[in-house]
């Protein structure tokens, strides 16, 4: 049986995959048939990138998606896309709504990105100026807890009058 699954790659530690096309008797990073894809869930957000003309392809000879490929191909509308090639439409359509779906996807990204960027410039003084205040409350009960400290170390202390009486 041929399955759509990932195949690990990576340094240890800090996984990506490849959505690749394989048999099912071969290992999880071995022998392998057509490299379809790659899949980094470490990165914000998470990128996901396939050939979507041979993901279909090869669904339509009968390859099936792992559960983890097949939510990633849902999440992207591909398997949506299978079923109405399945039921007649026109392929190149297909490839077409596809590629603009994920242009709108990437220009989506570009503007969380640089929202997000503009969000932290905007708290950058408030956050320091945070830390200004908390560093002097910080360092005002430092001064305040050596002083009893040492009001503390005078009272405890015996003196020479004590011991000679």
């Amino acid at each position: 049986m041929v399955k759509i699954r990932l195949r690990r790659t990576g340094a240890k530690k800090k996984p990506t995959y490849r959505v690749v096309v394989t048999d099912t008797r071969s290992p999880r990073d071995g022998r392998f048939i057509e490299i379809v894809g790659h899949y980094n869930p470490r990165t914000e957000p998470i990128t996901f990138q396939i050939h979507e003309d041979r993901v279909l392809h090869w669904l339509s000879v009968g390859a099936q998606p792992t559960d983890t490929v097949r939510g990633l191909l849902e999440n992207v509308g591909t398997l949506e896309r299978f079923a109405r090639l399945k039921a007649g439409a026109d392929l190149e359509e297909l490839l077409a709504e596809a590629e603009a779906a994920r242009e709108q996807n990437m220009a989506t990204t570009a503007a969380q990105a640089q929202a997000k960027a503009q969000q932290a410039e905007e708290k950058k003084p408030q956050v320091e100026a945070e830390a200004q205040v908390t560093a002097e409350e910080t360092g005002a009960a430092d001064v305040e807890s050596s002083a009893d400290a040492e009001e503390s170390s005078d009272e405890e202390a015996p003196t020479e009058e004590d011991d000679t009486q």
